[in-house]
């Protein structure tokens, strides 16, 4: 949980060790992302619509269990898994796996 913080700098720093960790996080995710481009056999099974809304669900629960905004949850996340998507696409495209269904 946060700490309470008696000045500005103290919450920058704070601010700044968790983005640390949120980025190696982006970094673990990536690699199994990277992973899965190998398993789909096509770009609609990369974009996965369905897929993405059982996440968007699950982490909007989750943050309503742990005390977070949800609809700030959902925003991130939704930019998370385009992003990661556009990287997927790539490694499907490197593959040579990109024809459509």
């Amino acid at each position: 949980m946060a700490v309470a913080c008696t000045t500005l700098e103290e919450v920058r720093e704070n601010i700044d060790r968790l983005d640390q960790q949120i980025v190696i996080l982006l970094a673990e995710r990536g690699h199994f992302v990277s992973q899965a481009a190998r398993f789909k056999k096509d770009t609609d099974e990369v974009k996965a619509p369905q897929r993405v809304e059982q996440v968007v669900a699950k982490v909007r629960a989750l943050s309503e269990i742990v005390g977070a905004n949800p609809e700030v949850t959902e925003q991130v996340y939704r930019a998370m898994i385009a992003a990661f998507i556009q990287q997927e696409l790539a490694e499907h495209t490197a593959l040579g796996m990109n024809h459509p269904s």
